[in-house]
């Protein structure tokens, strides 16, 4: 299949967005790929093949849409702004594996939508999101857990570092530890920021998050994350003041919990690894 328009001329896109009166929306972060180059890599490394949906949020004006629908049996893709509906209608028209929902990913259901959507098919899941909103948007689709094989998403480069890093460095964070509960990550390739329209001040980098199915056990997940994330506002602090300072838990409570988890108390959260977190979770629910 064709393309009708090349999507990455700038050219392209700023006679389409005159025709329709359209102008970037700082308040949504909007920055369209221009790179020819990035949006072909992006559907191939995200899984986007004969036999498999794609759920795709953030299509822009359609450029890494109409490269997912090349490949995938099914795609639908998630658009906040309606200004850029009647766009997509002009700029993916031939693509009849289409369908465009003007929706906010953060308050779709998307269960129910692969449900409907794609009946049974695989599905992978491909997004350029807009900085402010990434961790939420990526916290939701892991934490949802959705029947899909992998998120693969756009972020600023720093992001990328951060969700990806290993856990035990000094990278990582709250939000490392909650990707890699959920998923094995994997910075796939760096997009420089000219590679868009308009320019962005900062670099980015393509992740790809393969949904585990063997996502660790804990009793309350929301208590484990709130204990990770309490942890690492102090991550300078040794375990057992992060503990105790950052989740509010007494000292000698918190000496107790480590020393029950098997923790050194002179180590810095950072250190840790998810093994030592699911045991500090472990040991507050014996301690009650």
């Amino acid at each position: 299949m064709k393309r009708v328009q090349n999507l990455s001329d700038p050219g392209v896109i700023k006679s389409i967005l005159s025709k329709h009166g359209f102008t970037f929306s700082k308040k949504l972060g909007q920055n369209f790929l221009i790179n020819p180059s990035v949006c072909p890599k992006i559907a191939e490394m995200g899984g986007a093949k004969q036999g498999r949906g794609v759920i795709e949020i953030g299509p822009g004006i359609g450029v890494l849409t109409s490269e997912l629908c090349m490949r995938a049996d099914k795609v639908v893709a998630i658009e906040l702004d309606k200004r850029l509906i009647p766009i997509l209608s002009e700029t993916l028209s031939e693509y009849k594996n289409l369908k465009v929902i003007n929706a906010d990913v953060m308050e779709t259901d998307l269960k129910k939508l692969i449900s409907e959507e794609f009946d049974g098919m695989e599905t992978v899941i491909c997004a350029n999101l807009p900085y402010y909103i990434t961790s939420p948007v990526v916290m939701k689709l892991l934490g949802d857990r959705l029947p899909v094989k992998s998120v693969t998403t756009m972020v600023q480069r720093e992001a990328a570092d951060r969700l990806c890093a290993p856990l035990g460095t000094r990278n990582a964070g709250a939000a490392t530890v909650a990707v890699d509960f959920y998923s094995r990550s994997e910075k796939l390739f760096n997009v420089s920021r000219g590679s868009f329209m308009p320019s962005p001040q900062v670099d980015s980098s393509v992740i790809r998050l393969s949904v585990r199915e063997d996502v660790p056990e804990v009793r309350d997940e929301k208590r484990f994350f709130r204990t990770v994330k309490g942890m690492f506002t102090q991550r300078r602090k040794t375990v057992l003041n992060a503990l105790s300072g950052g989740c509010g838990i007494e000292k000698s409570a918190a000496e107790e919990i480590l020393v029950s988890a098997g923790i050194a108390l002179n180590l810095r959260p950072e250190q840790l690894k998810m093994e030592d977190f699911l045991r500090i979770d472990k040991a507050m629910d014996e301690r009650g």
